[in-house]
């Protein structure tokens, strides 16, 4: 039998998902191996293996595919672990990087420092050369320059180099000639062209995708490449994929090429998870994914059955991070999950995050020499967990561990150590909701009209209270909960994306430079697919799109093509029209009377893996299960209550829980909370009602 594998790396617990032709068949979790990525993911395929009969290299062995995520490159840009990387671009621009988009989050908050650039100042470079915006040469490379700063960089030390030259979209000839004079001069050390990653207008988006890039080529190349190694050892023989930031997956060599789309790679999952769940329960079309894991808690959104994109993506705050410039699914993240360690800062206030435990030592209550009080140990004190059933009683936890370090808290805020953990738990609450916010409201989006899927191992313990406090009305926990992102890998489809840049006004619009573009777009992403091994009989969706905007906007919107190619004025007013129509639904504005500019072009093409999911019906008569066992549990106000104990792989279709309760599945626990309520759907997923 043919299997397919789905392996999520986080920074605590690495999650595996196997499934074969009749759907999703186990899940398994491990603690996370940061030194050797494969030492982690074997231990979570080999419980995997155990729970359908079979040893982990026989399941290795009969695999066809295997996708992969993870979120080493974000953490690596995070905390600064990536190559030393120099910048090389024209004279007069050396602080592209360090002005970034001229913008601050708070331009009245003067107590934050402006930050420093991607790549430090010292380390960028320039050469003579300018090409102007119709791609005429108004200086010539100085090629002997270029060469003198290449040997500089060569003696020292740089492990990579990101290329940014003015308007090298119009005419990439010199940035072409500082590539091949990187590869005559500084054979094998990794370089990015800037042209060649976002052919794209605006400078400082693309130096900054180049920047980052070129930052990850060593780390990401040498991880990728012992990873594939590791599996092909251990028996592996089948397809390897990598999960990306827009929501699909690619094979190793296009990624090592271009790591930038790794980042995020792992969240940017769960959203087309989410899709997955909520048409299989049939709940509609708009959706908020939550997930919770050990280091943060992503959020995301489904609208119209379809996934979120976004090009204004950060690494860090808006403004003063640092910018992906490339297409990503639109998921924020905040440093509060599962291992986030709470803490009282200088004014005597309780804090959550975003420091996390990570995997190593963890939380205290794993036993592993933690000694800072988590979110785990708040609810290890509260009473949500068995000790002895953590991931399926794979872990014991150390509950006297736990209440040391409560204690202390405690003891510092001047509360009794129950009181102290909900507060843990309360404020954790408060991070994820403003998240929450941030996406929906902020972006015109009223979340009671959205159902919320969530996931994570973390998710169960606190989303209920989190969606009373947004005013939904529904949540869908799925079996397969705590492993959500490699559940989306399952329903994922193999993109890749083309742009190109041509700017043109709708009043006096470039049917040529256009329709050049889109050619351009169709040949490279055809190129792509004829180069796919193992899906060539696949199906394949292509999506164009326009970068658009309403004249002197600053910002753009992805306005979907009507035409596959512009013959005429009535080709060009449907172009204006579906912007309009996009503008409507994002701002409630239609400004009929200005011209709509079109700055680049977009091409996507979705190679469909697995059949997509279906609504699943069910006939199960409503029945209330006998509790497994009873607990005592804190649930604030209330104090303690005798609380009952489900074991969730006891629970059939159309079993009916009121809160207080408690749902242990061997991967993640379910609190349901007073006053709320839970049932299994036809799919073996859990609706949370909060009505």
């Amino acid at each position: 039998m043919a299997y397919r594998i789905s392996v999520d790396t986080g920074g605590t617990f690495t999650d595996v998902v196997v499934a074969d032709a009749a759907g999703i068949r186990a899940i398994g979790k491990a603690l996370t191996t940061p030194d050797r990525i494969f030492l982690g993911m074997r231990a979570a395929i080999d419980v995997v293996a155990a729970d359908i009969g079979m040893d982990g290299a026989d399941l290795l062995a009969a695999t066809d595919l295997l996708i992969y995520g993870t979120t080493r490159a974000t953490n690596a840009v995070v905390t600064k672990a990536t190559a030393k990387t120099a910048f090389v671009t024209s004279r007069g621009f050396r602080d592209i990087l360090v002005f970034k988009e001229g913008g601050k989050f708070d331009p009245h908050d003067y107590s934050v420092d402006y930050p420093p650039p991607y790549i430090p100042r010292r380390y960028t470079f320039e050469i003579d050369e300018r090409i102007g915006a119709q791609g005429e040469v108004v200086t010539p490379l100085a090629e002997r320059q270029a060469r003198e700063v290449i040997e500089t960089l060569k003696a020292r030390g740089f492990e990579a180099v990101a290329v940014c030259l003015l308007w090298s979209i119009a005419n990439a000839a010199h940035e072409e000639r500082i590539g091949e004079l990187i590869e005559e001069i500084m054979p094998g050390v990794p370089y990015t062209l800037s042209h060649r990653l976002v052919p794209i207008v605006r400078e400082y988006r693309r130096a900054s995708a180049a920047a980052i890039d070129a930052s990850l080529k060593p780390l990401m190349q040498a991880h990728l490449s012992q990873m594939e190694r590791d599996l092909r050892a251990a028996g592996f023989h089948g397809e390897l994929l990598v999960s990306t930031s827009v929501g699909g997956c690619q094979h190793v060599a296009e990624l090592v090429e271009r790591p930038i789309q790794t980042l995020k790679s792992g969240p940017a999952m769960a959203p087309v998870a989410c899709k997955a769940y909520t048409a299989i329960e049939n709940l509609g079309r708009d959706a908020i994914v939550c997930d919770t894991g050990g280091t943060t808690f992503d959020v995301g959104l489904v609208r119209d059955g379809s996934l979120v994109y976004t090009r204004d993506s950060w690494l860090g705050r808006r403004w003063i991070g640092d910018m992906i410039s490339m297409s990503t699914v639109d998921v924020r993240s905040v440093g509060a999950g599962g291992g986030s360690i709470a803490w009282i800062d200088p004014g005597g206030l309780l804090r959550v995050g975003p420091q996390s435990a990570g995997a190593v030592p963890g939380p205290a209550c794993y036993g592993q020499g933690g000694d800072r009080p988590t979110v785990t140990d708040a609810a290890v004190v509260l009473g949500y967990f068995d000790p002895a059933f953590f991931n399926g009683g794979r872990m014991t936890l150390d509950v006297a561990a736990a209440a040391r370090v409560m204690g202390k808290l405690a003891a510092e805020l001047g509360q009794d150590i129950e009181r102290a953990a909900f507060s843990v738990i309360t404020i954790a609450n408060e991070l994820m909701i403003k998240a929450i916010h941030e996406i929906t409201v902020s972006e015109g989006l009223n979340p009671r009209e959205s159902v919320i899927v969530a996931g994570g191992g973390a998710a169960g313990l606190n989303i209920m209270p989190i969606a009373r406090e947004l005013g939904c009305s529904t949540v869908v926990l799925p079996k397969m909960a705590s492993a959500l992102s490699a559940c989306g890998m399952q329903f994922s489809d193999i993109v890749f994306e083309q742009t190109r840049s041509c700017v043109t006004l709708s009043g006096s619009f470039d049917f040529d430079g256009v329709n050049a573009a889109l050619e351009a777009i169709e040949a490279r992403l055809g190129a792509f697919r004829r180069d796919l091994k193992g899906a060539q009989n696949s199906t394949a969706r292509l999506e164009l799109f326009a970068e658009a905007r309403y004249r002197s906007q600053v910002w753009e919107l992805d306005t979907p093509l009507p035409v596959r190619r512009f013959r005429g004025q009535a080709d060009v007013d449907g172009l204006v029209e579906a912007f309009h129509q996009v503008h409507d639904r994002v701002y409630a504005v239609r400004d009929e009377g200005s011209q709509v500019e079109c700055v680049n072009w977009v091409g996507r093409l979705s190679i469909m893996l697995a059949a997509p999911p279906a609504a699943v019906e069910s006939a199960a008569a409503p029945y209330t299960p006998q509790a497994d066992g009873i607990r005592s549990a804190y649930f604030g106000d209330g104090g303690r209550v005798e609380t009952p104990i489900y074991r969730g792989t006891a629970l059939r279709p159309g079993a009916r829980i009121v809160g207080p309760a408690v749902i242990e599945e061997p991967t993640t626990t379910v609190v349901v909370y007073p006053g709320m309520r839970a049932r299994v759907s036809g799919a073996e997923n859990y609706i949370l009602d909060l009505a």
